[in-house]
């Protein structure tokens, strides 16, 4: 899965052939093809399997949490800690909305990393409020919309930019903007 994951990332959907995850995965490709009858249901099962490693396990993460900052930085933290140990997670996932949008047929809703985040997003917001924890005139939608750029902006820079250390300090960073902490405005 990881070498699959790497070359899809690496390489796109297009691009990506058995013989190369083969290679970097050090199998044959006949012991793939025995699998897999098909690089889409090889593709569909990496999406699915780093679906529930990164984005699933960090709404499970969030659930058990009671306020907002919580939620959003259990999410965070657990994905945050898929990363540690294989960056291929966080960019693949960022790659699969992209080929998802190039390719209508790779898009599955029930495994759509982008699809959980929204859905996570809107039950934490709209939580949120009900209790009285966040007061805003904003719409639902456009917060949601917001903080997933957010986290997906992240999610950029822990498969592209920065390695882990880095994306440490960023979500650090992240933590202390949404309780207020980050800065001090000061009127002229």
């Amino acid at each position: 899965m990881r070498a699959a994951r790497q070359v899809f990332s690496e390489l796109g959907y297009d691009a990506a052939t058995f013989q190369e995850i083969a290679v970097r995965a050090d199998l044959t490709r006949p012991a793939i093809n025995h699998y897999f009858k098909s690089k889409n249901m090889l593709y569909q099962e990496v999406v699915e399997r780093t679906n529930e490693l990164v984005v699933l396990q960090s709404v499970k993460k969030a659930g058990e949490a009671t306020t907002l900052t919580e939620q959003l930085e259990g999410f965070i933290n657990t994905a945050v800690g898929a990363d540690a140990g294989d960056r291929s997670a966080a960019a693949f996932l960022v790659t699969s909305i992209l080929e998802s949008q190039r390719h209508p047929e790779l898009k599955r809703d029930d495994h759509d990393a982008l699809v959980g985040t929204r859905q996570f997003l809107t039950w934490a917001i709209t939580g949120a409020i009900e209790r009285g924890e966040l007061t805003t005139n904003a719409p639902v939608g456009p917060l949601v919309e917001m903080m997933t750029a957010m986290f997906w902006g992240m999610g950029f820079y822990a498969g592209f930019v920065g390695n882990h250390e880095e994306l440490e300090l960023i979500t650090g960073e992240f933590k202390n903007l949404l309780i207020g902490k980050l800065w001090d405005w000061k009127t002229p």
